[in-house]
């Protein structure tokens, strides 16, 4: 499998450097790339037309932009998503990575369906099905609650947990930072309540860095869930906002710092939940920041909940070839089986 990478008009950074980074992330995949340059939306098109691969476009090409199960359009500085497309948007150079590894996987492991939880176009979950009576996963992305962040960050999990017998659920949300705090929180627990719905098995959140706080949230709100799996959460917004954890992205979130509101940090800080009725299992690369290492090791003193902390940095908790991942499914599986 080959991808292709089609760098279009009004490309604003170094091509070469774009080249390097196509090659290194397909090789990470054990895929090919092929990187071409085109000069108007006519070559585009031929260039996709002559591919039977993934393919990524960068910039977007909004004349040429459809649901297409094979291309992911990509644009390095923040736009406004086109609903309905595989756009991912504001990330830099570095997120033609994941653009790559959008493509690859919506190809080599496509997604079982779509659901809508909401008329808003980010409402909705994308399940990757195992067998009838297979446990529930469901996974919440982080971004520090940035909508340039989005759910493909948990692909490979989805990937990984339905090849180990889930029923993977990747959950899409509202983010504060265009929708305020309230759309987030009713987001998550709307779109957690209908995959209930659909589901009779134990039902497992993960949530990954800020999706970390809203796993423990929604362990603390929303009945019936089996456990809480936060992979390197940020997990204390009181002590986060003072210490400035993600350039003020707790702040941005909230609306807020905690002086001025009490109520809805007492509401979202998993610090201030303790103690929650849903087991939660805390997981933490040892190499992350040194900030969230802390604020794992705080909570878990605090509430009793097994840490699980490993060598490792921020990704490597979401990466399923790590060896945290490993261990993580390890003590998953036997918290269920107890």
């Amino acid at each position: 499998m080959d991808v292709l990478v089609v760098l279009g008009p009004g490309l604003t950074a170094d091509a070469a450097l774009l080249t390097g980074q196509a090659e290194t992330s397909a090789a990470a995949l054990g895929v090919g790339v092929r990187v071409v340059r085109s000069d108007s939306t006519t070559a585009t098109r031929a260039a996709l037309a002559g591919h039977d691969g993934p393919s990524v476009v960068t910039p977007a090409d909004r004349a040429l932009m459809t649901n297409s199960a094979t291309t992911v359009w990509y644009d390095l500085g923040a736009t406004d998503p086109e609903p309905g497309v595989p756009h991912l948007q504001g990330r830099g150079v570095w997120g033609l990575d994941w653009a790559i590894r959008h493509a690859v996987h919506r190809l080599r492991h496509p997604v079982t369906e779509r659901v809508a939880y909401g008329e808003h176009p980010e409402q909705w979950a994308e399940l990757r099905a195992a067998g009838v009576d297979a446990p529930v996963a469901v996974l919440v992305h982080g971004g520090f609650w940035r909508s340039v962040w989005a759910a493909d960050l948990m692909d490979a999990l989805a990937i990984d947990l339905a090849d180990r017998g889930w029923h993977a659920w990747n959950l899409e949300y509202r983010r504060p930072d265009r929708h305020g705090w309230p759309a987030t929180i009713a987001d998550v627990t709307a779109g957690v309540a209908a995959i209930q719905a659909r589901h009779t098995g134990p039902v497992v959140v993960f949530g990954h860095s800020a999706g970390g706080q809203l796993a423990l949230n929604l362990a603390a709100d929303v009945p019936g869930l089996t456990l809480a799996v936060s992979l390197a959460g940020v997990i204390d917004l009181a002590e986060g906002f003072r210490r400035g954890l993600g350039g003020g992205a707790i702040r941005v979130a909230l609306g807020g710092t905690p002086e001025e509101l009490p109520e809805v940090y007492a509401a979202a800080d998993p610090m201030a939940r303790i103690p929650l009725k849903t087991p939660v299992l805390l997981v933490q690369g040892a190499g992350d920041d040194p900030d969230l290492v802390d604020a794992n090791r705080v909570y878990a003193a605090a509430s009793g909940a097994r840490l699980l902390e490993r060598p490792g940095d921020h990704f490597d908790v979401i990466a399923p070839q790590s060896a945290i991942w490993r261990a993580t499914m390890a003590e998953v599986d036997q918290l269920l089986a107890r």
